[in-house]
């Protein structure tokens, strides 16, 4: 988790306010939610990618393992009823889960030939299922019921609350919500943040600034 108190800071304190222009804490949560979600997302094109190359042996180095670790933090439990998953927070499937195995998928279009033979029809120790939505499965054997899985949730919108103190907008931590990144994501959420208020207030320097720290971070991180 990172405080999103200092990061507002730490953007404030880039941007020089007194001379380069205010950013509202309605702005700055709104930045805020944009690049959390940005940096969540990418989470899964690098884990694609770097799956592909010799991973590093070192146990704090390894990058698929970094992101591994990055992404457990949203990793959660649910349950399926009928065809339903119970999972409010659901943002990706992980594994469906009947008596203690993992259920194999498969696709739509082959779930007509599967049940035709008796060699691949399935069983109650051999089942199957369906995606059929966003958060619908179809499980075969259709009788099938118990059932449970594991899935990423959406990161929660953050938000930096604040109470307004003769005409300033003063901290408050009772209605705030911190990023639910991991810690290493700090430095990430300032630059992001700062390049994505540069564009706002047309300040092609504060946004110059953001981008080539994002970018300086982005190659360190991967090299």
């Amino acid at each position: 988790m990172v405080s999103i108190d200092t990061v507002y800071q730490k953007v404030l304190m880039f941007a020089n306010k007194e001379q380069r222009g205010y950013i509202t804490p309605q702005e700055f949560n709104m930045f805020a939610d944009h690049a959390q979600k940005e940096i969540f997302e990418q989470y899964f094109y690098d884990l694609n990618q770097f799956s592909r190359v010799p991973g590093n042996s070192g146990e704090y180095s390894d990058i698929v393992h970094n992101i591994n670790e990055k992404i457990a933090i949203f990793e959660r439990a649910g349950t399926i009823t009928g065809t339903n998953i119970t999972a409010p927070d659901f943002y990706r499937l992980g594994t469906v889960i009947y008596n203690s195995n993992e259920v194999e998928e498969v696709q739509q279009n082959e779930i007509l030939y599967i049940n035709q033979s008796p060699l691949t029809k399935p069983s109650e120790t051999r089942p199957v299922y369906v995606r059929t939505g966003g958060l619908t499965v179809d499980l075969y054997p259709t009788f099938l019921t118990g059932a449970t899985c594991t899935y990423i949730a959406r990161p929660s919108q953050p938000q930096w609350g604040y109470v307004v103190v003769l005409g300033k907008a003063m901290y408050d931590p009772s209605n705030t919500t911190d990023f639910d990144l991991h810690p290493a994501e700090e430095g990430e959420l300032v630059y992001k943040i700062l390049k994505f208020a540069g564009i706002s207030m047309k300040r092609e320097d504060i946004a110059s600034v953001g981008q080539g720290l994002e970018q300086q971070q982005t190659q360190q991180e991967k090299k």
